[in-house]
């Protein structure tokens, strides 16, 4: 049986996203979903997977929170917000933090969670921050997480909140494959950073997606410009 609490589930429009609100999905019954616009070049597209994956799941529309934090385009210093910046192709692994990092932005986003979360009375946010299989951006590991509940925990009401992060340790493949299992609407997910018509299948998001559902011999249902081989 499910657990009547009150959540908070940040649904980006992304398959990690997806999977996150899925695992939330099995374990408690009422959700609530949090998107931030912050100036992303895909802002309009993510959107609306955000609002289709929000049906799906049933949440209430008092229960949809999307907050503007463009300043984040402002600030710039991403291949995702600052149009100067071109968004890169794929290269391959590295140990660099790629340019479509947006600094610190996973606190900013937390923060406002945190704040609602006070306001609704949630005692848990899921994320689908993912590390080992992610582009290598500082605020996916798990110390950060680590370290950012200690500061929820010191700096809020009731020091009771924590951030969940179910994929944590998943590979782009067990993610497919979760949200399978879950029976989860992969066709309302978006990855690519470049383009929001067809996903362009070149871009480091595209390229770890096309992966993992390589590896897991799943055919991705949205559309690409190209499709390469990247297993």
């Amino acid at each position: 049986m499910k657990k009547d609490e009150l959540v908070i589930v940040l649904v980006s429009g992304g398959m990690d996203s997806l999977a996150t609100a899925a695992i939330a999905n099995e374990e408690f019954s009422n959700l609530a979903f949090l998107h931030l616009n912050y100036g992303q070049k895909t802002e309009k597209k993510e959107l609306e997977c955000f609002q289709k994956i929000s049906d799906f799941y049933h949440v209430k529309k008092e229960f949809r929170k999307i907050i503007d934090i463009s300043f984040l385009a402002q600030i710039g210093g991403s291949s995702l917000t600052d149009k100067n910046i071109e968004v890169k192709t794929y290269k391959g692994d590295g140990e660099d933090i790629p340019d479509s990092y947006v600094p610190f932005r996973n606190t900013h986003i937390i923060s406002m969670a945190v704040s609602w979360a006070e306001v609704i009375g949630a005692k848990k946010i899921f994320i689908g921050a993912v590390y080992e299989d992610s582009s290598g951006y500082p605020d996916c590991r798990p110390i950060y997480y680590k370290a950012l509940n200690e500061l929820i925990k010191q700096g809020t009401k009731n020091g009771d909140i924590e951030v969940v992060t179910p994929v944590i340790f998943m590979k782009k493949e067990e993610i497919v494959k979760t949200n399978l299992k879950l029976k989860a609407p992969m066709e309302f997910t978006w990855s690519c950073y470049k383009s929001s018509d067809k996903a362009c299948g070149t871009c480091d998001s595209c390229a770890l997606r096309l992966r993992g559902f390589q590896k897991a011999g799943i055919d991705d249902p949205i559309d690409y410009v190209v499709r390469p081989k990247y297993f």
